[in-house]
């Protein structure tokens, strides 16, 4: 049996953390829940970790890496309209195959409005700088145009709300989302 380092068993943890928060969200999961998911004790989970709240942060810094990434490899090499069609694709293609991913970000959403209700303003730190570093990500490639860059991740966020309830692809909500124009600015 190979033993795993402590960078490996971190990484782990992380993931196991995005799939438990994804479903539980942050008040909802339980460390127990994640170190179960990982098969090490809460007390080495602490070890990697100080403490529930780094766990959570850490799998939303994940996710937004995750998405950054996807964005970034979807409009190598192109911009304008092929970079929106591209980073679009592969937004939708993301949220249909790792229904996770989509979950997570919007727990981060709650988690960040609960605790910023309980004067708790380092959720909504960490997860801020995050989106920013995601609309960075897309804004360059639209070709640093405000306007689209908005449309986009507006479309983007309607689609996480579309799906997160529940939303058949062939629902009537969704006749919106196609580009009926080349020029369409949607995810």
């Amino acid at each position: 049996m190979v033993r795993m380092s402590a960078e490996e068993r971190r990484e782990s943890v992380v993931r196991a953390a995005m799939t438990e928060f994804a479903r539980g969200g942050y008040y909802g999961t339980s460390t127990e829940a994640i170190a179960k998911r990982v098969g090490v004790s809460q007390p080495y989970l602490f070890r990697l970790f100080p403490g529930k709240k780094a766990i959570f942060l850490a799998a939303a810094q994940r996710c937004v890496e995750d998405t950054i990434r996807m964005f970034e490899e979807a409009a190598e090499g192109v911009e304008g309209e092929e970079a929106l069609r591209a980073m679009g694709d592969a937004y939708r293609k993301v949220v249909s195959e790792e229904p996770e991913r989509l979950m997570l970000q919007m727990q981060m959403y709650l988690a960040v409005a609960a605790a910023e209700q309980e004067g708790d303003h380092e959720f909504g730190e960490a997860v801020r700088a995050g989106w920013i570093r995601l609309w960075d990500t897309v804004h360059l490639p639209l070709g640093a145009d405000v306007n689209e860059t908005t449309t986009f991740m507006a479309y983007g966020m309607l689609i996480n709300c579309l799906v997160a309830m529940g939303f058949p692809p062939d629902h009537r909500v969704w006749a919106g989302m196609e580009p009926e124009e080349p020029d369409e600015k949607r995810p």
